[in-house]
C-alpha cells in the first residue's frame, strides 16, 4: 500500500480534497455535483523555513484553517437564497468599506476568531482551573496532570455534543467518505463508490486525530513546567503553542507513513474519537468525494503518493 498527502475535510452538503498543487470543493446540489477548483500553493511550499521540520506545523495548521474556512463558506453560499434586496445595512457599510477584499476580510477575522476561541477554550479554560488544585496540592506534576485532564474532558465533550446535532451527523458522514476515498486511492484501487464503500471511516491522518494528539503532548511539553502565577502560566501555554503544534504535526505525518507498533499506539485513542466524528455515507455523498478527489488529482502529476 502507498500513502498520499491528499486530504480534505467535509462541508455542506459535500467534500473539499487538497492537493499539492489545487484544493477542490465539490458539493452536492440536489442530483448535481458542483465542483470549485482553485490553485493553491500551500503555505509550507512557499518558503524553505515554513517546511522544516517542527515549523511547518504551525503554519500548516494556519494554512488548513483558512483553506477549511474558505470551504465551508463557498459550500454555505451555496444553499444561500440570492436576494439582494435584502442585503442589511450593516452589509452594505461593509461592503463599500472593503470592497472586493471583503471575502477576504471576512475569512481571515474568522480564522481569528476561532482560534482565539480555541486556545480560551481547550488551553485558557484548563489553565484557570486547575489553578484552584494550588488549595489542596503543592506538587505541580499533580496540578499539570489535571490541567491536561480537563482539557481533554472539554474536548471529548465537546465532540460528544455537537455529534448530537442534525446538520452536524450529515457532515460527519461527508467527513466519512472522505476518508473512503482516501483508502480507496491509498489502496491503488480504481476511484469508484464500489471500492470506496468497503473501508473504514477511520483514518490515522484525520484532523481528530491530530486535535486529541495536541491535547496529549501539550501534557507531555507542559509537565515540565514550573507552577508560577496564573498570568505567567497562560502565557507560557500560548507561546508554547506553536511547539506543541509542531510536535503534533510530525507524529501524525510520522502516522499516516509508517507501521510503527508505539506510533501506532500513540495515535490509537484519536483513532476512537473519529467513532464521534465520521458516520457511514451513502452513496451519493461517496460520489461527491470521489469528484473532489479527482478533480485534484488531475494536477498532481503523479507526485502525490510516496511509499511507505
Amino acid at each position: 500500500m502507498k500513502k498520499t498527502d491528499i486530504g480534505g475535510q467535509a462541508v455542506i452538503e459535500g467534500v473539499m480534497m487538497r492537493g499539492h498543487n489545487s484544493v477542490a470543493t465539490a458539493v452536492r446540489k440536489g442530483d448535481e455535483i458542483i465542483i470549485k477548483k482553485e490553485y493553491v500553493k500551500p503555505l509550507t511550499k512557499r518558503n524553505k523555513f515554513f517546511s522544516l521540520p517542527f515549523i511547518r506545523g504551525t503554519f500548516a495548521l494556519f494554512d488548513s484553517l483558512i483553506v477549511g474556512i474558505k470551504s465551508l463558506t463557498y459550500s454555505a453560499e451555496l444553499f444561500e437564497e440570492e436576494d439582494e434586496e435584502n442585503i442589511s445595512k450593516f452589509d452594505s457599510f461593509l461592503q463599500k468599506v472593503f470592497g472586493d477584499k471583503l471575502d477576504d476580510v471576512l475569512m481571515y477575522f474568522s480564522v481569528a476568531i476561532s482560534l482565539i476561541l480555541s486556545i480560551v477554550i481547550f488551553f485558557i479554560g484548563p489553565t484557570y482551573v486547575a489553578d484552584y488544585m494550588k488549595l489542596f496540592t503543592k506538587n505541580t506534576i499533580v496540578i499539570n496532570f489535571v490541567e491536561g485532564l480537563l482539557r481533554v474532558v472539554i474536548f471529548l465533550l465537546y465532540l460528544v455534543l455537537i455529534s448530537q446535532m442534525k446538520d452536524i451527523k450529515r457532515i460527519f458522514e461527508y467527513h466519512g467518505a472522505e476518508h473512503k476515498a482516501i483508502y480507496c486511492l491509498e489502496h491503488e484501487e480504481e476511484l469508484t463508490v464500489e471500492n470506496a464503500r468497503k473501508y473504514t471511516t477511520l483514518h490515522p491522518r484525520c484532523g481528530t486525530n491530530f486535535l486529541f494528539i495536541v491535547m496529549t503532548v501539550s501534557i507531555i511539553v507542559f509537565s515540565f513546567l514550573k507552577w508560577p502565577t496564573l498570568y505567567i502560566r497562560i502565557l507560557s501555554r500560548i507561546l508554547l503553542l506553536p511547539v506543541v503544534a509542531g510536535i503534533s504535526y510530525e507524529i501524525i505525518k510520522l502516522a499516516g507513513r509508517s507501521d510503527n507498533k508505539i506510533i501506532a499506539a500513540f495515535v490509537y485513542p484519536g483513532l476512537l474519537l473519529q467513532k464521534l466524528t465520521t458516520r457511514e455515507p451513502d452513496d451519493n455523498q461517496l460520489e461527491v468525494a470521489i469528484a473532489s478527489l479527482k478533480s485534484v488529482l488531475e494536477d498532481e502529476g503523479g507526485q502525490e503518493f510516496e511509499s511507505i
